[in-house]
């Protein structure tokens, strides 16, 4: 494991996940990406866009704030406020969209370069689809484990669910290829430290299902049998999210 100026670089991570086979495919079945920082700039560029409108419509008064950022429930002290949207209220989108809404410079500055580490590492390893496959979850697990942890009302917001899921992925490629794990462990162990030094000002609870929700994609990607090796890694990859979706479901059903 090399240091980086956010994250880590796991040099024998992405040599192994990204030999390159006959049919142009990494070692984990993925496609072969020509440019393997290419969807970590198009993810970066939609938070930046999305960051940029907010802070042209009122920063963090601004109506996109109460549409976009994840809040469970309109409900506060038995009173229902029905002009803030929620989950509750069905405003379902807000599970996604809350994973690319960021109010403060620091906040989306440390997630974009937390994403510019570790996003290219990740593709090159698993291929393209997987890798997004990864981040959407892992952004979807994260926002379900807010519905269930977190206070009804507050707010959450912020791509550091799907950040930590690339951290969990990426723990399981390095298990896989024998890399630095006690390295990649105490970097992501510090990472989790600070989230609860400042559990008032960071979510605890995204992180945690996000970080959940990468381990698990990583290993049905990583450790999927080489027959019909596509078809379990579908198979498993359907099956997290699946998993996902009616956690967030039931809670849903509780709130509304």
């Amino acid at each position: 494991m090399r240091p980086a100026s956010v994250g880590f670089q796991c040099p024998s991570c992405v040599h192994e996940g990204s030999r390159e086979t006959r049919s142009g495919r990494t070692a984990y079945g993925g496609q072969r990406s020509g440019n393997p920082a290419l969807t970590s700039q198009v993810l970066i560029a939609i938070n930046v866009v999305v960051w940029v409108a907010i802070l042209a419509t009122g920063g963090a008064g601004s109506r996109l704030v109460d549409y976009l950022a994840l809040r469970p429930s309109s409900s506060y002290l038995g009173v229902v406020y029905p002009q803030f949207a929620s989950v509750s209220q069905g405003d379902v989108w807000q599970l996604l969209t809350s994973m690319f809404t960021h109010v403060a410079i620091w906040h989306i500055g440390f997630n974009m370069l937390a994403l510019w580490t570790l996003g290219p590492q990740l593709e090159l390893a698993i291929g393209r689809t997987r890798f997004l496959a990864v981040y959407l979850i892992s952004g979807l697990a994260g926002s379900a484990t807010v519905l269930w942890f977190s206070t009804p009302y507050g707010q959450t917001l912020g791509a550091s669910g799907a950040i930590f899921g690339l951290m969990g992925a990426m723990l399981v490629v390095a298990i896989k290829v024998h890399g630095d794990v006690r390295g990649m462990l105490t970097w992501i162990g510090v990472n989790f430290v600070i989230t609860f030094m400042f559990v008032r000002m960071i979510s605890w609870q995204g992180h945690l299902g996000g970080f959940i929700g990468g381990l698990l994609l990583g290993t049905v990607i990583v450790y999927a049998p080489r027959t019909n090796r596509t078809l379990w890694q579908t198979g498993g990859i359907v099956a997290v999210a699946l998993l996902v979706l009616v956690t967030t479901g039931t809670r849903v059903a509780v709130l509304a």
